[in-house]
């Protein structure tokens, strides 16, 4: 997975910054999205590792159903993945994008892990109180984790905020054992 980000990282952050000069990061994103999909669709993904295949035929091949709104710049960034044997990478390369551009726009990405299912009141008095805490606007993507017991923990950029009821029974069983 590392070797992944690794290699799509060079693909993500030029075209990130060919966004960012267009002044169009909303556009890109929609494309580098509708890239990912098709080369995750399973036909797409067999032809790309057959190597009977032309890089050029396969390269057109998705432009074609990408569609007119590629235009020529994404085509062009179609052409130079396929030449390099990186369109398997789209999908990562679209990852790295959406976190380059969350950072560009000043949006934190957060993931609430649960005990149960949250309450929209609940959510959005969390997400409040990230956004006061860390004076950006926040996406959140929430999960369950019924192991938790209660509370919850919140993953933000490279912060972990852990308010469960299992991870203060861990702290206290630590503790006990000092």
């Amino acid at each position: 997975m590392s070797e992944l980000s690794t290699l799509a990282r060079p693909y993500a952050e030029a075209v990130f910054r060919m966004s960012q000069d267009e002044n169009d990061l909303a556009g890109w994103s929609s494309r580098i999205a509708r890239l990912a999909a098709i080369v995750s669709d399973a036909q797409v993904a067999r032809l790309i590792t057959d190597p009977t295949v032309l890089t050029e035929r396969l390269a057109g091949l998705i432009i074609d159903v990408a569609g007119s709104d590629l235009g020529e710049r994404g085509a062009n960034f179609v052409k130079v993945l396929a030449e390099n044997d990186r369109l398997s990478l789209l999908p990562e390369i679209g990852v790295q994008f959406e976190t380059l551009k969350a950072k560009a726009e000043g949006i934190l990405e957060a993931t609430i892990t649960s005990a149960q299912e949250l309450s929209q009141a609940q959510l959005d008095d969390l997400v409040a109180g990230l956004k006061t805490r860390f004076g950006r606007s926040v996406n959140v993507q929430m999960a369950v984790d019924p192991e938790l017991i209660g509370g919850a923990i919140i993953a933000i950029g490279d912060q972990v905020i852990d308010g469960s009821v299992k991870g203060r029974l861990q702290r206290m069983s630590f503790a006990l054992q000092a």
